[in-house]
């Protein structure tokens, strides 16, 4: 096992998984998303679904030996962590439609 990208990568998703626990049980999100973020607790499940996703490719391409269930798992990690992505991405605003700000140029 190559813990030098097993330690930073099992840092990088328990920091994601603690701001997404924040944001489902308190609505509490990272001040530079908070503009963007619409509803919190599905941004937060989708940062759950990110970190596990994480965790799953490490224990697939580090630590598993099997050729063939290393590239199904990274494969299945790949598309669990884009599922994430597509859930943090449903709690953010759409872009805004504003008219105008009420002074003209």
């Amino acid at each position: 096992m190559k813990l030098y990208l097993a330690v930073p990568l099992a840092l990088i998703a328990m920091f994601i998984a603690a701001s997404g626990v924040a944001a489902i049980t308190r609505g509490w999100i990272l001040p530079m998303n908070r503009r963007h973020v619409r509803r919190p607790r599905l941004y937060g499940w989708g940062q759950l679904v990110v970190a596990f996703a994480l965790c799953w490719q490490v224990v697939f391409v580090l630590v598993i030996d099997s050729s063939d269930s290393r590239q199904w798992g990274t494969l299945t990690g790949g598309v669990v962590l884009i599922v994430g992505l597509v859930v943090m991405m449903a709690g953010q605003r759409a872009g805004s439609n504003r008219q105008g700000s009420g002074t003209s140029y």
